[in-house]
C-alpha cells in the first residue's frame, strides 16, 4: 500500500477562482502534489489537501 504525504492549503474568501487554481497549478506542477481534497467553508474561503507518494528507496549495499 503506497504511502503519501500531505500538506493542507488555505485559500481565503476574497482569492479569485482563477488565481486559486493557478496556485494548485503550480504546487501540482513543481512539487508534484496532487488534489486530495478540497473543502468550501462556510465563509467562502477554501481548505485543500494535497498529497504525493513517498517512494522509499533501499540503499544499495556494495
Amino acid at each position: 500500500m503506497p504511502e503519501y504525504e500531505f500538506v493542507d492549503v488555505y485559500v481565503p474568501r476574497g482569492v479569485s477562482r482563477k488565481d486559486a487554481t493557478r496556485l494548485l497549478t503550480d504546487h501540482a506542477e513543481y512539487g508534484h502534489w496532487e488534489l486530495h481534497r478540497l473543502s468550501l467553508l462556510r465563509d467562502g474561503s477554501r481548505k485543500v489537501r494535497l498529497r504525493r507518494r513517498i517512494i522509499r528507496q533501499t540503499r544499495a549495499t556494495w
